[in-house]
């Protein structure tokens, strides 16, 4: 059994290698199938590897799993977790039973947190890491570099400011090293049994700041809600297109009965939401980033204490200028555009209004 376990974690080391080496974000291990990898967005197959067999990805996944793991997985048919590699860093891996068989995904986080420089995002975001209390969003499809945003923010705090940081994951993907701020990391499932109770907890464990891997439900909204109010900087995820919709989804979250009071206590602790994408580099290699920052102004409180008007959020965020903490996604894409980084029709092909793109990018 231990020799099986060693080859199979061998065979998917080299194939986490070989990714690696094409700067894949994502490796699909599927019965029947070639190594498959995202490259830049889009699937390739890594056809020097042979067709796996149903016996091959299954001790695949068995060796990456604790007996615990295994125990989650045959519940639920499906588990998450991370792991590192030697020589490759940190795997956060899905893995799941398809048409009986199972199957793996496991997306590459490269060891070194990123300076948030580095990132491509405008000072705004940066500026965001000095706010006391009041909850942040970061928004986006998934694989957008929501975590990565994320992790770069913890780690400016770190390097810049005396905190005590407390990251609520699942799994536990950036390991942090404490340099100014002292840097507690809970995993759910073996450091916490859910985000809610965590999330409970944390208010009776002294965090300045606490980073929510996503918000899941609506008790963990409400939970964090809290830790906002009560003096608290909360960073976390949510899924949502764009800025506007993550505002109005986490009201609608919640039964109508409750949304009055959810309303009042989002327009009273929203601070900011970032929402990005990841849009293919004009030279054809990588992708950069275009994102949208929606400031949570008092027009833009008011807006959303007022069901009849929180529509015109998006308005209001394209209106807004970057001394208003606004910064529109077309007008990230215009700036984009002009920087060389994306070509115009990468630009109009992920644009909100593509006609009034059109018309700015030819002078008018």
């Amino acid at each position: 059994m231990a020799e099986i376990t060693h080859e199979a974690l061998d065979l998917v080391g080299r194939m986490l290698a070989e990714s690696s080496r094409h700067a894949a974000s994502d490796l699909h291990l599927r019965a029947r199938n070639h190594p498959v990898v995202r490259v830049d967005g889009l699937l390739r197959a890594l056809d020097q590897f042979p067709r796996l067999t149903a016996e091959a990805v299954e001790q695949i996944g068995r060796a990456m799993m604790t007996p615990r793991q295994l125990a989650l997985l045959e519940r639920d048919r499906q588990v998450d977790l991370s792991r590192g590699f030697k020589g490759i860093g940190r795997v956060r891996a899905n893995i799941f039973f398809q048409r009986g068989t199972m199957a793996l995904v496991l997306r590459i986080i490269h060891g070194i947190v990123p300076p948030l420089a580095t990132l491509g995002l405008p000072d705004m975001v940066a500026s965001l890491t000095n706010l006391e209390r009041g909850l942040v969003l970061v928004t986006g499809a998934s694989g957008s570099g929501k975590t990565t945003t994320l992790a770069a923010l913890v780690n400016e705090i770190n390097q810049n400011q005396t905190k005590h940081v407390l990251t609520i994951e699942d799994p536990i993907e950036f390991l942090f090293a404490e340099q100014r701020s002292l840097i507690t990391q809970r995993e759910i499932g073996i450091d916490a049994p859910n985000f809610h109770e965590a999330m409970r907890a944390a208010l009776r464990e002294d965090p300045d700041v606490v980073l929510l891997g996503e918000m899941r439900d609506t008790e963990t909204i409400e939970t964090a809600l809290r830790a906002a109010e009560t003096g608290h900087l909360v960073l976390a995820t949510a899924h949502a297109p764009a800025a506007p919709e993550a505002v109005n989804r986490l009201i609608t979250a919640f039964p109508p009965e409750a949304q009055a009071g959810t309303r009042v206590k989002v327009a009273q602790n929203l601070r900011a939401v970032v929402s990005q994408r990841l849009l293919p580099k004009a030279t054809g290699k990588g992708r950069v980033a275009a994102c949208e920052v929606l400031t949570v102004s008092a027009l833009a409180r008011e807006l959303i204490l007022d069901p009849a008007r929180i529509k015109d959020l998006p308005d209001l965020l394209k209106r807004g200028s970057l001394s208003e903490g606004m910064l529109g996604f077309d007008a990230s894409l215009l700036a984009l555009v002009k920087n060389g980084s994306i070509t115009p029709a990468v630009a109009l092909q992920y644009a909100t209004s593509p006609t009034d793109l059109r018309l700015k990018l030819e002078g008018f």
